[in-house]
């Protein structure tokens, strides 16, 4: 099942069923009037909504609509509870290296995590405001879940069945005032603007096995203006499943519905095509050069991000953005 959210002029937006080649969709207001209604009676609704996609794919609805004549939202607009984990710990080694800094050991078997600003999400084609080139900007191509809610200190087996949806997010950053924020010892803020979602979510079922043990085992293609920057496996080298981040987010506390954790950045180690972020490319640069050559992103660049199934159809959707100067 694939699921989004319009723009209805509501902060919430209009949650609607999309089919699965994304070119159609359906209101679904009897069901459920927006996303968050939606996951927080996800027992009742899951299999409502299910009968409503089968329908859509076999044409039978007569009120639905062409997907690409609606502005998208993100699928779930604004969210109770975002936390992002650092997955993929060769990354994290890749970027001390460069620094000529040790990866502490822990880092191995517990996970990093931050939690992010949810109180607003933006779509897949919305526009990347940022007010200074200088401050690095830069896209970080990941893949989140959505959960139902979660009971503290759940397992991290039992943590994979609160997973609903799926989808892939850029994580945006401001490379140059993360220094000084981490300085402080007490995390991200000012460096992490809106962070941008995939046009859909899906169900687990919609990914053809290619969801295995709580990680997807597909490439996730980065395109910066028209290059192609990195298409790692998000299955490979993912040291956390995406189980093991929802109990590390629920240790303490308990989770509610409409959490989303992402991944981190999604990279493959020593593979030529491995990065999500132009951070790790210039980390490469400096390993191998002694200086970063690729700068970070400017006015004007566009970020494409998008994951494919084995025929080459794309799953999500693409998130396609333009960094524009924010005035103000």
């Amino acid at each position: 099942m694939k699921l989004a959210s319009i723009d209805n002029k509501t902060r919430d937006g209009q949650l609607v069923v999309v089919n699965k080649e994304l070119t159609r969709a359906v209101k679904v207001p009897e069901i459920a009037k927006n996303m968050q209604t939606a996951i927080d009676n996800w027992e009742d609704t899951e299999s409502k909504l299910q009968g409503v996609y089968e329908d859509l794919n076999l044409n039978k609805l007569s009120n639905s609509f062409e997907f690409s004549s609606v502005r998208v939202l993100a699928p779930i607009p604004r969210a109770y509870h975002w936390a992002d984990g650092s997955a993929y710990v060769t990354h994290v080694e890749l970027v001390r290296k460069a620094r000529n800094a040790e990866l502490p050991e822990s880092f191995w078997t517990d996970p990093l995590m931050y939690m992010g600003a949810s109180d607003a999400f933006i779509g897949a084609n919305d526009d990347i405001k940022i007010e200074k080139e200088d401050w690095g900007i830069d896209f970080e191509s990941e893949v989140a879940v959505i959960t139902d809610d979660v009971p503290a200190g759940v397992n991290s087996k039992d943590a994979l069945k609160h997973i609903k949806l799926i989808t892939i997010i850029n994580d945006v950053s401001l490379r140059n005032l993360i220094p000084n924020e981490l300085s402080k010892q007490f995390g991200f803020y000012q460096s992490k603007p809106w962070t941008s979602f995939a046009p859909v979510v899906v169900t687990p079922d919609e990914l053809d096995g290619n969801w295995i043990g709580g990680k997807l085992h597909l490439p996730l293609n980065s395109t910066l203006n028209g290059k192609l920057i990195g298409s790692p496996n998000a299955g490979i080298d993912m040291t956390f499943d995406f189980g093991q981040l929802v109990a590390h987010a629920s240790k303490t506390r308990s989770l509610m519905a409409g959490t989303v954790i992402g991944s981190g950045t999604v990279a493959n180690q020593g593979s030529p095509n491995g990065s999500s972020c132009l951070a790790e490319v210039r980390c490469l640069e400096i390993i191998k050069d002694g200086k970063a050559s690729t700068p970070f992103m400017s006015f004007g660049d566009r970020i494409e991000i998008e994951m494919k199934n084995k025929e080459g159809k794309s799953i999500f959707g693409k998130i396609n953005q333009v960094v524009k100067e924010y005035k103000k």
